[in-house]
């Protein structure tokens, strides 16, 4: 009975062990199946390059970090036909996926279709081919690479520019795209010009390029940091290296590489072009796992320069190293994963040994967990390596916004000088069509063309002041100067503006006979930009105050800046000095730039400027007396000021602006009406001159603009966009929704060319959309075309009187009110009493707006209007009904049939009876 439990437990024992074992090898059945390998093949188009090394080492690191993912990596060397056997060899081996970085674009393209027909999925990385018969792409944007390289140069002020460009030797997307992108950038640059274009610097062709017009070039573009670094050996045996700047492209961190270039002089710029390596993976285990992927995945690109490479590099190298730690914990961990797999080999055949398989499994567990252990340094090393990628973005980031506010600044700028372009243009117009002076209207031109030009050089100087400050490459040079005479000097210059607009310019000084040490020029410069804001925002009828109060007790002077404008509001106080700002309440075209020069040259004399907003706006400059706080080699020795005496065109009194309807001579032929709403008084003025001869013209500065037009019902108008207190697209759509004006034509005139501003034009409802500088010969022509266009309209309306009846469907406001006066005038067509006044009435408008609305659109008076439009019902009765001619006088509300008859006979040379028989003949 022993025995029999023995034999008992054994076989229990027994299988137990079995189905332990079959247990064990089911679940490793079920593990291989999740840990189902990917493989992966990579076609490299080139070797011996370095970023085509730096390209696949990173795609092998990011392999290697997932133990599912096999990757195979075959380089075709530059032979296209091997790189097309070798994506054949891996179709033929049923690759999971397929990455191809193409030689060329078109002989690569049938094996790449044939990969995607198979149903293996294709990754383009760097390159595109020519089919769409792929999965994805992955890599840089070469036409932003292209703009980079463009952008760069465009940001040399240095005049004029000649560059050479060197494009790689094959056909491939990344040399067609980068030269394109280029050529986008330099082609809008006037002062720009590509002399040379070379595949490559082999050859005698660049060195000889070099030979003849080596001195004269500024850039060489190359297409990678190799073509630049070879290009830069020939320039330097020629001695011409430090002359030219060169720009790469790759941007790679290894000896030799772009940013070592960079900081050793060789290279100005080198555009950093990702290699996409490892991304590559990343996008492929997306798609082997049936995740939702872009098919397009485009990786950012940013110019290096000596601005920030150091910074690159340092970035680069701590990347690196981090890979080359994580290098090392891979093989640790390979060590680990082999070294758990012998033991688990081990532990499935010691399986029939409970001790061993206890063991085993102890050890096993010891296994596990130290490759946790490895696996939590693994993703402590990861986040590392995201936080120093999360920073390298986030210094691109701050470069770019960098770029973009200095793209708008000089957008801005550009637009400050249109006006001025606009108004010189058009008065050397003016001057190239008089055969000689003819009174003091060429005068008032010339005047414009002088005050103008002064204007753009008073630009153009803030401008190269701006850069120099920021360069900060200003010499001061201070000498001795009456600080009162300095002043009245400058003052001087704002004497007729302050009279045309009967502004008081009050001057004080306390110390007539003091003396500063200042920088004549840069103090000039800050006057006028204080000045110029002062009148800028002073209404007509204000006063502007400058006083220089010299504190006796102290070693200090003030000079008072005050003005009795609209003010600055108390939360924007503390940032009028910074460049680019811009009130809320500054309506004006503005640079941004003159207050912050202003501060700045203030600040070079070791002084200080505030400001106060309390009943207009009050800058206060303090300087220090003598010159103690000056080096010797800042004190320069000037003679002292002499008094001027500001330019006069004018040969009569200045000009009434406050007249805003132009004197015309009385004619005969009725003249078209205008309204011209402009707020640049010169440019408005000047227009009024030009256009008075053949139009009754009113001008509005943009306030009372949409009353004028009620008012006065002009024949046309025309209008800008940037207004004080309203903009010009709105006065537009006021205009075109309004019954009393939505006839009147409008042209819009103004600085903004882009798109956006030329939509919201159209939306409007603008007529013609004109953007300045503009000729004023089209400005003529064009307001003639929309008044004929005008006068066919009105033709066709006088013509169809009777044809417009209300269930037509129109699509202008115009054809709509005519619908509704036929329909009033038909409801009383036999009403005698039915008068002009019972009609506007109906309509909701004055009987004067009435009458100006209809003689503008038809070009009849109202009571002709429907005098006609009674005729012609009273012709259709005629012909189709039996009435008498009695009767049908009274149907068509004329008071007796002898003046019906009169009426007739005078529109249509016969009597109603005649023209009866006539027509039934």
């Amino acid at each position: 009975m022993y025995k029999r439990n023995i034999v008992l437990k054994i076989q229990k024992l027994r299988s137990i062990l079995l189905l332990t074992i079959l247990f064990v090898l089911q679940c490793s059945c079920k593990l291989s199946k999740e840990d189902e390998i990917k493989n992966i093949g990579f076609s490299q188009c080139l070797s011996n390059h370095p970023w085509r090394t730096s390209m696949n080492e990173s795609m092998a690191i990011k392999a290697s970090l997932n133990p599912q993912i096999k990757l195979d990596i075959k380089e075709a060397k530059g032979d296209g036909q091997k790189q097309i056997d070798d994506i054949q060899s891996m179709i033929d081996a049923e690759m999971d996926l397929i990455i191809v970085s193409p030689l060329d674009p078109e002989s690569i393209a049938p094996v790449v279709e044939n990969a995607f027909e198979a149903g293996i999925p294709v990754i383009l990385i760097d390159r595109k081919v020519e089919t769409e018969a792929y999965t994805a792409f992955i890599g840089a944007d070469n036409l932003e690479v292209g703009h980079n390289a463009g952008n760069y140069i465009a940001s040399n002020e240095n005049g004029f520019l000649k560059v050479i460009e060197i494009k790689g030797e094959d056909n491939s997307t990344p040399t067609r795209e980068r030269s394109k992108g280029f050529y986008e950038i330099v082609d809008q640059e006037d002062r720009i010009t590509v002399v040379e274009s070379f595949k490559g610097v082999s050859g005698a062709q660049f060195s000889k390029a070099l030979d003849s017009v080596g001195k004269d070039i500024d850039f060489v573009y190359a297409f990678n940091d190799e073509l630049a670094s070879q290009a830069w050996r020939i320039a330097r045996d020629k001695g011409l290296a430090s002359q030219i700047k060169f720009i790469g492209v790759d941007g790679l961190s290894v000896p030799d590489g772009g940013i070592n270039m960079v900081q050793n002089g060789i290279l100005n710029a080198t555009i950093y072009y990702p290699t996409g390596g490892a991304e590559s993976i990343d996008l492929a285990w997306e798609i082997l796992n049936g995740r939702s992927y872009k098919k397009d995945n485009i990786l950012k690109t940013i110019v290096i320069d000596r601005f920030n490479v150091d910074i690159m590099k340092n970035q680069f190298d701590k990347i690196q190293l981090q890979q080359k730690e994580i290098e090392d914990q891979i093989l640790a961990i390979g060590k680990q994963q082999e070294l758990y797999y012998a033991q688990n080999n081990l532990l499935k055949i010691t399986m029939v040994l409970l001790a061993v398989i206890l063991s085993l499994a102890i050890y096993s567990i010891y296994s596990i967990f130290a490759i946790r252990k490895k696996n939590r340094q693994l993703q402590l090393t990861n986040r590392k390596v995201i936080q120093q990628r999360n920073k390298i973005e986030e210094i691109a980031q701050e470069v770019k916004v960098s770029n973009e506010a200095k793209m708008n600044f000089f957008t801005g700028l550009s637009h400050e000088f249109k006006t001025p372009i606009t108004l010189i243009q058009s008065s050397i117009e003016s001057l190239a069509e008089s055969s000689k002076l003819k009174g003091t209207k060429l005068m008032a031109e010339i005047e414009l063309i002088h005050n103008n030009s002064n204007r753009l050089l008073r630009l153009i100087s803030n401008l190269l002041d701006f850069r120099r400050v920021e360069n900060r490459n200003f010499n001061l040079r201070v000498s001795r100067t009456n600080i009162t005479d300095f002043s009245r000097y400058i003052l001087n210059d704002f004497q007729r503006e302050a009279r045309k607009r009967n502004i008081e310019l009050i001057f004080n000084s306390n110390n007539e006979k003091l003396e500063l040490f200042i920088d004549r020029s840069l103090m000039d410069k800050a006057y006028f930009n204080l000045l110029s804001n002062a009148f800028k925002f002073t209404p007509k009828n204000g006063n502007i105050k400058i006083e220089i109060i010299d504190k006796k007790e102290s070693n200090e002077v003030q000079i008072l800046f005050k003005d009795s404008g609209i003010g600055i509001p108390e939360n924007e106080i503390q940032n009028v000095f910074d460049a680019f700002f811009r009130g809320s309440t500054n309506r004006k075209n503005s640079s941004g730039i003159g207050l912050n020069l202003t501060k700045q040259f203030i600040e070079l004399h070791l002084g200080k400027i505030e400001v106060r907003s309390k009943n207009g706006t009050e800058f206060i400059i303090t300087l220090f007396k003598g010159k103690a706080h000056f080096n010797e080699d800042q004190i320069v020795v000037e003679p002292q000021m002499v008094d001027n005496t500001f330019v006069d065109f004018s040969s009569e009194a200045l000009d009434d602006d406050s007249v805003s309807v132009s004197n015309h001579k009385n004619s005969d032929e009725e003249q078209y009406s205008i309204l011209i709403i402009e707020d640049n008084p010169d440019l408005s003025k000047f227009l009024k001159n030009k256009l008075e001869k053949e139009f009754v013209v009113y001008v509005s500065n943009g306030e009372d603009a949409i009353d004028q037009a009620f008012q006065f019902i002009p024949d046309i108008v025309i209008c800008d966009v940037n207004l004080s207190g309203i903009s010009g697209f709105d006065i537009c759509k006021e205009l075109k929704n309004d019954l009393r004006t939505s006839h009147i034509p409008t042209i819009i005139l103004t600085a903004l060319g882009d798109k956006d501003s030329y939509l919201e034009g159209l939306r409007s409802g603008t007529d013609l959309y004109l953007t300045k500088p503009f000729s004023f010969n089209i400005l003529l022509q064009s307001l003639k075309s929309l008044l004929f266009n005008r006068e066919k309209l009105r033709y066709y309306y006088t013509n169809n009187i009777y044809k417009i009846e209300e269930s037509q469907e129109f699509g202008t406001p115009e054809q709509q009110f005519l619908s509704k006066f036929n329909e009033l005038i038909k409801q009383n067509l036999d009403n005698s009493e039915f008068t002009v006044e019972t009609l506007a009435k109906e309509l909701s408008i004055s009987r004067v707006q009435l009458y100006r609305k209809v003689k503008s659109i038809i070009g009849l008076s109202v009571s002709d209007y429907i005098t006609n439009y009674k005729l012609e019902k009273a012709k259709a009765l005629l012909n189709t009904s039996s009435m008498t001619v009695s009767e049908i006088a009274y149907r068509c509300g004329f008071s007796s049939p002898s003046y019906f008859s009169t009426s007739f006979k005078n529109k249509y040379d016969i009597s109603p009876v005649t023209y009866r028989k006539t027509s039934q003949t």
